[in-house]
């Protein structure tokens, strides 16, 4: 539950603002306004000090207990530990209170430690040296002490403490440049603009006759979004107001650069700045093998509880007879007799669930945080996911999910910068109808060989010469490009061409790098902003100056901007650039139709787009255009609202110019990522803001859709020609057609294609689709699921960030609840990668707010394939090991515990000595496991990049199913009933030690316990594949451990042990001869039905996993290089009615007629059915084609 709006009532009202309003007021300098002015009101906020620990000395024993005692099984082994401090129970408090202290206590360090580097980061911001201006002078104190209302000096490169409203800059037009790489990942220099009435206060002294307020809004953990508006107060008359935008707002964490100087007034401090607003940890997100270890120990409890149920009750049907009640031996006291029976059950009852509690791996919680922790270091030290353009790999910013990774059905993607470059070439123009097509242009560098300008049509004359050159001016002033004359990078001058200093252009926004300089290679240079003032070079070599008046920033919701200039005669003019879907309808005048065709045949060929405008404004024009812009920018309530309305009535009547194509280049072997993320049995969704024929050209570029596939269309135009409604059912027809003799396995992705389908969805209908039907038809959700079921691909264009995240919730939470990943790279994408079950970002040049807030981040898309097809499934393999063998473990541990009972009266009498109990699950069993769990490969790297369908093998959770887990149980208890009963029968009334002594019960413990060990080792020996030096150590060392504690135990290399129960045990055991053989035969006995199972299945039924296993045991590790891996898939043998009469054995059994793409070479034992195939599916009308690495075949 989330209590932070009860919190910050709370806090709000201790400080004394019991009248709260949406908005606060910052006194400049700590200056009361003028007498007169307004009343001076002081309000309380936080100082500057940063606090991103958990902890602090005082609370961290209370509060980490508190958090390790609400986990279930913590919070269960401390109850059964209270019980045997309480009660007289069979085991000793050690055996249940050393492991649960050992858990408790190696998480508190690992906690501990990882708090105590946040302080130690915490410290070094909060002590780091600023410069304030106090009664006229410059005053340096640490950050921590800063205040709102401060007056702060901030020097070049330096990073700005705290969030600041920009007053004045070195610089003569009151700018600054920043960079916000620690914010958002963006290099880019970004403008940054000073208020216009305070820009003159240039020095301490000035800055401190300044009297002003500042009212802004509370604090917001947006970054891009600030309102509020300075109160300026002079000698004479009222105050002057100016409004505030994010544009006056100087963030927390981000750098000066290019500025000598600049003075900014503290606004937002310590854990109210933007920058700490964002440090909010995200909804945890639990893997499906927690969800699967969760129904397990459930289980497992039950059995703990049925175990003790009818122990209990077998005690007293045995205690029935009064000479077993009370034996001579063993008189109950006074007080035992007078105890109520149901209490004494009762007692019974809790002293057997202690006696067996150890059935419930508290250790295993341990071994898998310390695997999923140690394992995650896998992955950020791979070298193939190393980028050397960025400069670095893979990062885990979370290692709960790492076997996640195993199980992804559904990939949800970006477009922009994930599965292309964001790396604007700068391609042509179309002006009138006429096309301009300058040599490539690839963000602000011109590429070798480019010159001159190539003309596909004849340049226009006349008039149309005039509309050219006013298409090229508002190209070049349209936007937010900044100009630099040289930049130094890494030493290297860039922006020097033949030894002459040139204009270097950069942006936050690629696109607009590229137009600028495709402008400039067709003859106009946009040169600098100086003063207000935008400056062209014409190409008659003239300076033409433009006085920039207003800027109408660009939006996601409007996907345009504009911007207001006034020509060196004195007109107005209004250029406009956007998406055609938000030009064309704007548009009165111009060539429409010819532009809106080579858009269109642009956008078809992959390229982004965009439409160019104008407007010319008259004197009085423009004066009604400031007072509804200002008049909005001054509110501080529904400001953002009140400019979209503002804008949207300017932004109207416009006479189109032309439109603009750049290319954004497809990632290296994005398309070879996306096919073999298909071959695994993933299907792929491509989810962008773009229009649908520049994202549908993407979409085939990178394979989501073959030129066989069928595009359905779901968009806006075809729901006005029909309803929606007919329009889904439609659809939903067209794809079910062929349902009653093909049916797909619905939302695993394992069924290859059939008919190929792909949908296309736009952003406008899925909110139609999302919303309920109103005229009682249905759910529309259910009938646009079922379409999606059974198409192969889709793509979803037009769509709004929150639009991309109920795409995946309504996949996520449908009723097959498949496992989902997003992978994105832009602010955009963050609210689908929080959404999903897992969220990769990607490093790339829209910023790192994706990467911030994934769970893993990645270089490049072509990662993503060795991250699933590898890592996923090393880690599912391994933790699911992990998970089975730790309760198969446990299970041969405590059910002789269990049998025993029936031999000693039901007395709770403990089977194994107290040391046993305790380290069994900590010392003797846990180390090779974990070893296991971390460097086990059941099948060579390679192999698994090569063939994606092996990925298939352990979907759907398939080493952990019911069934699977069922046989772990059942090998566990029966192997428990040879260690039991094997000790039993082999020495029944017939042992001797060799003189003369029979064994007792601890020696018959202790050889049932020495097999049990033996026994569950080897079966991990016998299930490992990948052999190192270190397997051999860890396994053979943990046997060798067990024999020498035994012998320290016992007394005989320790004597001063001599005084316990165990002394000589040990020793007594090995030295009788069949006690020798029964621990061999009981241990090859036990290993034997095991063994023989997997001969068995590996020999008739074989996976494809098992035959890649053997086969590359016969090419000794180097199979990826010989064979043609598509002839090792098991082969199916088909009935009559098209079912498989042996499916892998890691699928059940499904009445569906299943695909196989064989790729690479062509497998001919089953070419000549696949031409059958061919020739009768021809006949029926059912086309069945694929462009790919080989044939498709019904097997």
């Amino acid at each position: 539950m989330d209590f932070s709006v009860l919190r910050n009532l709370i806090r709000r009202y201790c400080a004394g603002e019991e009248n709260w309003v949406d908005s606060r007021t910052v006194y400049i300098g700590q200056r009361e306004p003028p007498p007169g002015a307004e009343a001076y009101i002081p309000q309380r906020f936080p100082d500057n000090r940063i606090v991103s620990s958990k902890y602090t000395f005082w609370n961290f024993v209370p509060k980490n207990l508190f958090e390790q005692f609400r986990r279930i099984a913590n919070f269960y082994f401390l109850i059964i530990f209270l019980v045997q401090l309480i009660i007289d129970t069979p085991t000793s408090p050690i055996t249940s209170g050393l492991p649960l202290f050992f858990v408790i206590t190696v998480t508190a360090i690992k906690q501990g430690y990882e708090d105590w580097l946040r302080h130690k980061a915490d410290n070094a911001i909060n002590q780091c040296p600023v410069h304030i201006i106090q009664h006229g002078k410059v005053v340096r104190k640490q950050s921590h002490k800063l205040r709102v209302g401060d007056i702060v000096l901030v020097k070049e490169d330096e990073t700005f403490p705290c969030d600041l409203i920009l007053l004045s800059s070195s610089r003569e037009d009151g700018t600054c440049f920043v960079t916000t790489a620690s914010l958002d990942g963006e290099s880019s220099h970004k403008t940054y603009y000073a208020v216009q009435d305070t820009k003159a206060f240039n020095t301490e002294e000035e800055l401190d006759s300044l009297h002003a307020t500042i009212e802004c809004e509370q604090p917001q953990p947006d970054l891009y979004k600030f309102v509020g508006r300075i109160n300026i107060y002079q000698d004479r008359d009222g105050p002057i107001a100016r409004p505030l935008g994010s544009e006056n707002l100087l963030l927390r964490g981000a750098t000066l650069k290019n500025t000598e100087h600049i003075y900014a007034v503290a606004i937002y401090t310590g854990m109210e700045t933007k920058m700490a607003l964002n440090y909010q940890s995200k909804s945890q997100k639990r893997s499906a093998v927690e969800k699967s270890m969760n129904a397990f120990l459930v289980v497992y409890l039950c059995i703990l509880i049925s175990k003790a149920m009818i122990n209990t009750v077998l005690k007293y049907v045995w205690q029935a007879d009064p000479n077993r009640d009370e034996p001579w031996y063993n008189e109950k006291t006074e007080l035992e007799r007078q105890r109520h029976v149901l209490i004494r059950a009762f007692t019974d009852f809790l002293a057997f669930m202690v006696l067996f509690n150890y059935i419930i791996p508290v250790s295993m919680y341990v071994t898998v945080e310390m695997q999923k922790f140690l394992g995650s270091y896998f992955i950020t030290w791979d070298e193939e996911m190393y980028d050397e353009e960025l400069g670095e790999g893979a990062q885990v910013n979370t290692s709960d999910l790492n076997e996640e990774l195993g199980q992804v059905e559904y990939v949800f993607t970006d477009k922009t910068g994930t599965l292309t470059e964001n790396n604007m070439e700068f391609i042509e123009c179309c002006v009138d109808g006429h096309v301009y097509v300058p040599h490539a242009i690839c963000n602000g560098q011109i590429l070798p060989g480019a010159s001159g300008i190539d003309m596909i049509d004849s340049s226009p004359g006349g008039g149309g010469k005039e509309r050219e050159e006013l298409f090229f001016r508002a190209l070049c002033l349209c936007h937010t490009v900044q100009v630099k004359e040289e930049e130094t990078v890494d030493g290297i001058k860039r922006g020097i061409h033949q030894g002459k200093a040139t204009s270097f252009y950069i942006s936050s926004s690629p696109d607009e790098v590229a137009l600028v300089e495709g402008m400039k290679r067709l003859g106009f240079t946009y040169l600098r902003l100086k003063d207000s003032h935008m400056e062209i070079l014409n190409r008659e070599d003239e300076i033409e100056r433009f006085e920039l008046m207003e800027v109408l920033n660009f939006d996601s919701v409007r996907r345009r901007m504009s911007v207001i200039v006034r020509s060196s005669t004195g007109e107005y003019y209004l250029f406009c650039k956007g998406a055609d879907s938000s030009i064309f309808p704007r548009v009165v005048s111009g060539k429409v139709e010819q532009v809106r065709a080579r858009v269109e045949h642009n956008a078809v060929e992959g390229l982004r787009t965009l439409c160019v405008a104008y407007k010319r404004l008259t004197q009085a024009e423009y004066e009604d255009v400031c007072h509804q812009l200002s008049a909005a920018k001054l509110s501080l309530q529904d400001r953002d609202k009140r400019l979209a309305e503002a804008y949207d009535t300017i932004e109207k009547d416009f006479i189109l110019l032309g439109a603009t194509a750049v290319e954004d280049r497809l990632q290296d072997k994005a398309a070879d990522t996306i096919e073999s993320l298909h071959k695994a049995g993933m299907k792929v969704w491509v989810l962008t803001g773009d229009k649908m024929e520049t994202a549908a050209a993407t979409c085939y570029a990178s394979k989501l859709f073959r030129r066989s596939t069928q595009i359905l269309e779901l968009t806006t135009k075809r729901t006005e020609e029909q309803s929606l409604h007919d329009v889904l059912f439609d659809l939903s027809r067209t794809v079910l057609r062929q349902h009653c003799t093909m049916t797909r396995d619905t939302f695993s992705g394992l069924s290859n294609d059939f008919q190929d389908y792909g949908l296309i969805i736009d952003g406008a209908t899925l909110s139609a689709v999302m919303k309920p039907a109103q005229d009682g038809s249905g759910n529309y959700k259910e009938i646009f699921l079922e379409i999606c079921r059974n198409c192969s691909a889709v793509l979803c264009c037009r769509m709004a960030p929150l639009q991309k995240a109920q795409i995946v919730k309504l996949i996520k939470s449908s009723k097959e609840h498949p496992i989902t990943l997003a992978i994105g790279d832009g602010a955009n994408d963050v609210s689908m990668i929080l959404e999903a079950h897992v969220g990769i970002g990607i490093m790339g040049k829209e910023g790192r707010q994706a990467a911030r807030n994934s769970d893993y981040a990645i270089p490049k898309f072509k990662h993503l394939k060795k991250m699933l097809l590898v890592h996923g499934h090393y880690y599912y393999i391994r933790i699911a090991e992990l998970v089975q063998y730790f309760f198969y473990k446990n299970v041969c541990f405590i059910f002789p515990q269990f049998l025993y009972q029936f031999y000693c009266g039901f007395s709770q009498q403990p089977l194994y000595d107290t040391a046993y109990l305790t380290l069994y699950n900590i010392s003797f069993t846990s180390l090779p496991i974990l070893l296991y769990s971390l460097i086990e490969q059941h099948i060579n790297m390679d192999i698994l990049k090569k063939d994606p369908t092996l990925y298939r093998d352990i979907a759907k959770n398939s080493l952990l199913r019911w069934r699977i887990f069922i046989y772990w149980t059942f090998l566990g208890v029966f192997d428990a009933a040879v260690f039991f009963f094997g000790a039993y029968f082999l020495f029944d009334n017939t042992t001797f030690t060799s003189n003369g002594q029979m064994f007792g019960n601890w020696t018959f413990g202790t050889l049932v316990f020495t097999v049990l060990v033996f026994t569950v080792t080897l079966k991990l020996a016998l299930d490992t594949h990948y052999w190192t030096w270190i397997n051999h150590f860890v396994i053979w060392g943990s046997l060798l451990f067990y024999v020498i504690f035994s012998l320290l135990w016992g007394g005989i290399i320790w004597p001063f042990l001599n005084y316990q129960r165990m002394y000589y045990v040990f020793m007594q055991m090995l030295s009788s001869g069949p006690a020798w053989l029964g621990i061999i035969l009981l241990i090859t006995v036990s290993l034997l039905p095991d063994v023989v199972k997997k001969v068995l299945c590996r020999a008739l039924w074989p996976t494809t996993t098992e035959r890649i296993q053997n086969a590359d045991k016969l090419y000794k590790g180097h199979l990826s290089e010989f064979t043609p891996l598509t002839s090792l898939h098991a082969p199916i043998r088909k009935r009559g009615d098209g079912r498989n009469l042996n499916p892998r054995r890691s699928e059940r059994l499904s009445k569906k007629l299943m695909y196989t793409k064989w790729g690479g070479a062509t497998d001919y034992c089953t070419f000549s059915s696949f031409l059958r195939f061919g020739e009768s599916s021809r006949h029926s009308g059912v086309g069945h084609a694929y462009q790919g690495a080989g044939p498709e075949t019904s097997v």
